[in-house]
């Protein structure tokens, strides 16, 4: 049985780092209400909780479970990727991720679990441990793991340095189980060394190793904000841009 839906929204603005007061002044309600919320003293309606929700952005999936423990029904779509229903959204996403060719590009759910990816993508996995290629693919594990990408990064520790702070934030952020043990288990790999970071950059290179040649790319994520299903607004396009001549030149060639 889930907690009281007090009890949820006490959680999600704990974790916002808001007052009871914050809060109601954003959501243009009283104090005291928000409250008597949190104790259970006052059952909201479902546009209360929906309206406190928006207030401390949690995710469309949250929402539905906030919902459901104020006894409300949810209203949230949450539909597979594989469903008929969403085959145009599927068509979609695969016509993004294909049209990056001749560079890499792919789309990952909320755990970081890789749903397609083009074929330049190919070009990560030449060395990686078969056992990491079982699906659920999980695209954190086979960068950072020491059977996966990370032998080939050469910029690894930048690389882990930017990748598990914010990895962190997120499981922070969702409060998701799944995300706590792959921060785990990814941690003690090695060592989290953060630096500042080198203004001249607009954004992290990836530096990988690749058949004699160092291929350097640039990291743009995509995703989709106004989405009203579960599914859509927990998937992420990551598409792979060449940060120099010697990366654009080898995938134009092969």
């Amino acid at each position: 049985m889930d907690s009281p839906v007090g009890e949820l929204l006490r959680e999600w603005r704990r974790r916002r780092k808001l007052s009871q007061l914050e809060l109601a002044i954003q959501a243009d309600v009283s104090a005291r209400h928000v409250s008597f919320v949190e104790t259970g003293r006052t059952i909201p309606s479902s546009a209360m909780v929906l309206r406190l929700a928006e207030q401390l952005a949690v995710p469309l999936r949250e929402r539905n479970r906030l919902l459901v423990a104020a006894g409300h029904a949810p209203v949230y779509r949450q539909t597979a990727l594989d469903d008929p229903d969403m085959t145009r959204v599927r068509a979609a996403l695969e016509q993004f991720v294909q049209a990056h060719a001749p560079y890499p590009a792919l789309a990952v759910d909320r755990r970081w679990n890789l749903l397609l990816a083009n074929d330049s993508f190919n070009a990560f996995l030449a060395t990686v441990d078969k056992k990491l290629l079982e699906a659920p693919v999980n695209l954190m594990r086979l960068g950072l793991h020491p059977n996966g990408l990370a032998p080939r990064i050469v910029n690894l520790q930048q690389v882990r340095g930017y990748l598990l702070p914010r990895l962190a934030r997120q499981a922070a952020a969702t409060g998701d189980p799944v995300l706590h043990q792959l921060y785990g288990e990814l941690v003690a790999y090695g060592p989290v060394v953060t630096a500042p970071p080198d203004p001249a950059e607009i954004a992290l290179p990836i530096q990988l190793r690749h058949r004699g040649t160092e291929l350097t790319f640039l990291i743009a994520v995509t995703t989709f904000g106004t989405a009203f299903d579960v599914t859509l607004e927990e998937i992420a396009v990551e598409t792979y841009l060449p940060a120099d001549a010697v990366t654009s030149d080898y995938f134009r060639r092969t």
